[in-house]
């Protein structure tokens, strides 16, 4: 079963491994999920399962969702997230099913970690592309971190769409794949994860078994 997780990034640490290794981990509290929903291809045309994620106050949840977690007969949930699984796979989930990550992670496991990047508003060039500076001698006056010509000035006679100039940087969903789970801690629902993943401290982000393992 590839389950994907919905968790919370705590932050970056270091552990030591067997053979007295230091190693730079991200910690992920991963879980537990709740199975809110079961979606099959006769009723809704594809297979599906939907989970929940951290608790919510009745206040805070609009009418529609409490008769929505009530048919389950879960608690509201703050987060609600959908995972495709094969038919068989749903098959084998119970509605108010709690899924802890110690059920779906073992160390040693590759895995995939989704989430938003660190969002830096609007950048220039430089910043945003990487872009090579202009020269700041010599009669460059002004133009020190600017992008240059944009387009040609005949034909086309405009600029082409996806042109690499100043705009939004981050905030944008972006996955990295084939991670290694250093340790599983089941009882409190984390994951230390080797190395860096996207997003900001206590961000959401959304875990699974590698597609490359």
């Amino acid at each position: 079963m590839k389950l994907e997780l919905l968790g919370r990034k705590l932050g970056m640490t270091q552990i030591f491994t067997e053979n007295g290794d230091r190693v730079p981990v991200t910690v992920i509290q991963a879980g537990p999920c709740v199975v809110i929903q079961k979606k099959t291809p006769g009723k809704d045309g594809y297979s599906a399962v939907q989970l929940g994620f951290e608790e919510s106050d009745e206040k805070h949840t609009r009418k529609p969702l409490l008769g929505h977690f009530r048919k389950s007969e879960v608690t509201p949930k703050r987060h609600l997230f959908e995972v495709r699984l094969a038919p068989e796979e749903v098959e084998g989930l119970e509605l108010g099913q709690e899924i802890r990550c110690g059920e779906t992670f073992e160390p040693g496991h590759k895995v995939d970690v989704s989430g938003l990047s660190k969002g830096r508003g609007f950048t220039g060039v430089v910043k945003r592309w990487g872009f090579k500076t202009h020269k700041a001698t010599h009669g460059t006056h002004e133009y020190f971190r600017h992008g240059g010509a944009l387009s040609a000035g005949t034909y086309p006679g405009r600029i082409m769409r996806g042109k690499k100039m100043a705009g939004q940087y981050g905030h944008e969903r972006v996955t990295t794949q084939g991670l290694e789970l250093e340790r599983v801690d089941a009882e409190r629902n984390l994951l230390f994860i080797r190395g860096g993943v996207p997003g900001h401290r206590n961000g959401l982000v959304r875990v699974r078994v590698s597609v490359r393992s």
